[in-house]
């Protein structure tokens, strides 16, 4: 197998059932689910909300096991501390330290990762200027704008020089400047040979920055493929394959609040 034909991620038939105290089956949040990441592309994992992406991403991180089906990271399992030394993590909420500076916060989890003091401090410097956050490396980032914080939680989880990156939602409830920013070093990254595996549910960023993408629904894939190859936007595609946004009926709700829409 080439290296453009590794697979980094490899999920088979796989299925998650959550259950309640009783053992009994109550929400089928993936099912049947196949799918695989190659090495070097960034590959986008979109979907509505409650379709399955939380739950596909805890299973690639290792933190759900699946009820039926196999996951393999680099071809081993998830919680293999083998696989786990070559990922990184961005999550959705960032939860970063206020009272520590942006150079403290990335020395901090450079020893989490086992770097000795010389090595955190170069792969600390290192990340900041990759960031564009060297001239405020000393300040609290408590006093961060959410797109600063965005980046420094980038940042930290690229502290391990990781082969694959998973971005949960990465620009969500980011201004257009800040969500440029993130892309722009997502495609960096991927420039540079990383590979990325993303969810986002801003469709027009993914299709600047992913190379594949799968959309699932109810747990399912209902179509995958390469983006340069779309006839149409992402988000039509989306809608086309997931439904339209009129399937969501609102005049229950303005006649439940007495909502008329005339003037009085």
């Amino acid at each position: 197998m080439s290296m453009k034909e590794e697979h980094i991620v490899e999920l088979e038939n796989v299925k998650k059932t959550f259950r309640d105290f009783w053992l009994r089956p109550t929400v089928a949040a993936v099912d049947s689910l196949s799918l695989t990441v190659r090495r070097g592309e960034v590959f986008g994992l979109l979907g509505p909300n409650g379709s399955g992406k939380s739950t596909t991403i805890k299973m690639i991180l290792g933190l759900l096991a699946p009820s039926a089906g196999e996951v393999k990271l680099f071809g081993l399992s998830p919680r293999s501390i083998a696989a786990r030394k070559k990922l990184g993590y961005l999550p959705e909420l960032s939860y970063l330290h206020p009272f520590l500076t942006a150079s403290e916060t990335l020395r901090y989890y450079a020893g989490l990762c086992g770097l000795s003091r010389k090595e955190a401090a170069s792969r600390t410097k290192e990340l900041l200027e990759m960031v564009g956050l060297s001239d405020v490396a000393s300040r609290p980032v408590g006093g961060f704008s959410k797109g600063m914080a965005r980046r420094v939680a980038l940042a930290s989880s690229l502290i391990g020089k990781p082969e694959l990156l998973i971005l949960d939602e990465p620009t969500s409830g980011l201004d257009p400047i800040s969500t440029k920013e993130v892309k722009t070093l997502v495609k960096a990254l991927a420039a540079g040979g990383m590979t990325v595996l993303m969810t986002s549910h801003l469709l027009a960023d993914a299709q600047d920055v992913c190379d594949r993408v799968m959309i699932v629904n109810h747990g399912r894939c209902v179509a995958e493929g390469n983006v340069a190859e779309l006839e149409t936007s992402l988000e039509e595609f989306f809608l086309a394959k997931v439904g339209d946004v009129q399937d969501f009926q609102l005049a229950p709700f303005l006649a439940a609040q007495n909502v008329t829409g005339k003037d009085k």
